[in-house]
């Protein structure tokens, strides 16, 4: 029997692959042929990575970070039967403003997919004279109708909970600058209707471990247990040779979200596969997005590995709350409100 309870409707058709009986850290283990997307995989994109899925009318749907070959990145949507085998689109989501005019954005990335209520809301990195969120919705995934900008630059990694919380829409994000930002610490802002965001509080900070030292940001919709918020992020740490990206997690407060409940001083996933390793942007494992079974506790997360490809990685919820609470270090910055 469960000993936690997760909080979302059931995903029968999930896609999963069993795991080893024993760990030697973290209970998380890869898909056995990852990379599930490559390079090269529709005409004019190079590579596809740091992608978002979800459930969509029994099948699968998801906005994916295409590369294109001359370097400016968009969103393209891509459709699925089994969330592993994938089928794309051509063309960028055609964006349009609310008279029903094109609106595309200069470029777009990172991006997210979360569905709040009866609407999908995509939310991605774009240009806003410098390094800012883009925010979109759709109901059908045929219109797309680009919503207000939610803050001035700098800002990064926006992720939407999935559900109203005190009736406000939540929305994480990680304040940044114009380059590759020596800082980065996750902020909570809440808005009535998706349109004017405030009461910004503070989550989490990064943290003297190495893997997370020099910065942190969302990764996918947090899930809801009845342990609090279950958050999978990015922290980064510095070496001689360049970045590496790991995964962490995390589990909030599920009425205060900017308060921390645990959080694993240990990554869950580092880079050590191949496809992890070397590519265009070499160590670095970025979540994005988690499809997740209610009934089973099955929980799969979608990671972009080295800038380069979309990886597949698996977790159960029993384990995975079991070990962040075991391996929790929380610090006054992580409990509080985070107001000053």
């Amino acid at each position: 029997m469960s000993k936690y309870k997760m909080i979302s409707e059931p995903l029968k058709n999930i896609p999963w692959q069993e795991g080893p009986e024993k760990f030697e850290g973290a209970p998380v283990w890869r898909y056995k042929e990852n990379p599930i997307i490559g390079r090269n995989p529709v005409p004019g994109v190079a590579r596809i990575f740091n992608s978002a899925v979800m459930p969509y009318e029994g099948k699968f749907i998801g906005v994916f970070r295409g590369e294109q070959t001359n370097g400016i990145p968009y969103i393209y949507l891509g459709h699925s039967e089994d969330a592993i085998h994938w089928e794309f689109e051509t063309e960028k989501i055609p964006f349009i403003d609310k008279e029903g005019n094109p609106f595309m954005p200069r470029y777009a990335y990172d991006p997210r997919l979360v569905k709040v209520e009866d609407t999908y809301y995509i939310i991605w990195c774009q240009d806003f004279y410098g390094a800012s969120i883009g925010m979109a919705k759709t109901q059908d995934f045929k219109t797309f109708e680009r919503l207000e900008n939610p803050f001035i630059p700098f800002n990064r990694n926006a992720v939407l909970f999935p559900r109203k919380i005190n009736g406000k829409y939540m929305l994480l994000s990680r304040p940044s600058d114009s380059g590759h930002t020596p800082f980065g610490d996750i902020f909570l802002s809440e808005s009535p209707d998706m349109e004017y965001w405030g009461h910004h509080r503070h989550v989490m900070e990064r943290s003297p471990e190495w893997w997370e030292s020099v910065k942190i940001g969302g990764g996918a919709a947090p899930i809801e247990t009845s342990e609090g918020w279950l958050m999978f992020y990015h922290g980064v740490s510095s070496t001689c040779n360049g970045f590496v990206y790991s995964i962490g997690g995390a589990i909030l407060d599920i009425d205060n979200p900017s308060k921390v409940k645990y959080r694993c001083e240990t990554f869950i996933l580092t880079p050590e596969e191949w496809y992890e390793e070397r590519g265009f942007v070499p160590n670095v494992v970025f979540p994005c997005a988690t499809l997740h079974d209610s009934e089973t506790g099955k929980i799969a997360i979608y990671y972009g590995a080295a800038d380069s490809y979309v990886a597949l990685a698996f977790t159960r919820l029993d384990d995975i709350i079991d070990y962040i609470k075991e391996h929790s270090v929380v610090r006054e910055s992580d409990t509080e409100l985070g107001i000053r």
